[in-house]
């Protein structure tokens, strides 16, 4: 499709409100579920960091570049080191598969999809212009 061309369409107003309604039911249960979520992720994360430490160790023969630091104030010494890696054999990192919301935002997005739910609840149109679908149409 070429741009500037606009789409000129009209859809039925209950449809958008029963859309707008499952948009805000799954961004309340998306953002009550977020801590549980994180948490489930932050124990894998640290499950892979202890598996990458194991990993380590178990290759340090082939490792380069050491570099070590002694603190003596504290009796602690910190060594790093280089190693490759074959793709197979690195454990594979945990990856977030669910979108991490700051309260400011959640706030404002269900306030917003329930200022248009109310709005269009009001209206006696049948359908929703094109212009009205736009401004709403990045929640569904």
């Amino acid at each position: 499709m070429a741009r500037g061309k606009a789409i000129s369409v009209k859809i039925a107003t209950p449809k958008v409100i029963k859309a707008l309604e499952a948009s805000l039911a799954k961004l309340e249960a998306d953002y009550a579920s977020q801590a549980s979520n994180e948490a489930k992720y932050e124990k894998a994360k640290e499950k892979w960091r202890k598996e990458v430490g194991k990993y380590a160790v178990a290759q340090i023969a082939k490792a380069e570049n050491f570099r070590t630091s002694y603190r003596s104030w504290n009796k602690t010494l910190n060594v790093d080191f280089d190693l490759t890696c074959n793709e197979g054999d690195f454990p594979a990192e945990p990856i977030r598969d669910f979108v991490t919301m700051h309260q400011h935002t959640y706030t404002e997005q269900k306030e917003e999809i329930q200022n248009a739910i109310r709005i269009l609840k009001m209206t006696d149109e049948e359908t929703v212009n094109t212009s009205t679908y736009n401004a709403v149409a990045r929640y569904l």
